[in-house]
């Protein structure tokens, strides 16, 4: 397989990122096509519609359920996230956001819920900023030769998340970190070692 990252064929990232839906649905995993339609056209205009914007526990867990589906899957990680109080998820996220543009405070801030990790957190704050965040998936960390072996650590995301805005900027002024994210991961065809 060529190396998408390495390529400055606009046409070719277009298309992978195109595929996109397609790979989602052929990964066979139930509930991954509705749960990513939700991520990618729902949640952005539901966390911007509240005067304070945030994330609630029951979208939280989706999101779990999302990043799991498309990756590996930790029921003890979606126990945990199910345990957080509602309340702590309305203010933990409240501040998360607040937080942006910052390039790490949003992920280290969500990240201090019970369950949440780096991944998790970069979901929520991709839907919300998808211009500055990139979803944290380690199939697309390891097409970006600069950044090693993944470390599921917020200084690894910072690198990751710096080097996808980079790409993002080099393909062009519509292109956002969370386009380059989705055209990567198609283009390796999804799941296998996703995170």
């Amino acid at each position: 397989m060529t190396s998408l990252w390495r390529s400055d064929d606009r046409a070719a990232w277009r298309a992978a990122l195109a595929e996109y839906p397609a790979v989602v649905d052929r990964q066979g995993v139930a509930k991954l096509p509705e749960l990513d339609r939700w991520c990618r056209e729902e949640l952005a205009d539901v966390i911007r519609a509240r005067k304070k914007p945030h994330v609630e526990l029951p979208e939280l867990v989706r999101l779990t359920e999302w990043k799991m589906a498309r990756g590996v899957w930790r029921a003890p990680n979606l126990v945990l996230v199910r345990g957080n109080a509602p309340s702590a998820v309305i203010e933990t996220s409240s501040a998360a956001f607040a937080a942006i543009p910052h390039p790490k405070s949003p992920i280290a801030t969500l990240a201090t819920l019970a369950g949440v990790g780096p991944a998790t957190a970069s979901a929520a704050i991709a839907a919300f900023a998808p211009e500055l965040y990139p979803f944290f998936d380690e199939l697309v960390a390891e097409q970006v030769p600069a950044l090693g072996a993944v470390k599921w650590t917020l200084g690894y995301y910072v690198k990751y998340a710096d080097a996808l805005r980079a790409r993002a900027a080099d393909l062009g002024a519509t292109w956002t970190p969370v386009m380059v994210e989705r055209a990567l991961w198609a283009h390796r065809g999804g799941k296998a070692g996703a995170a």
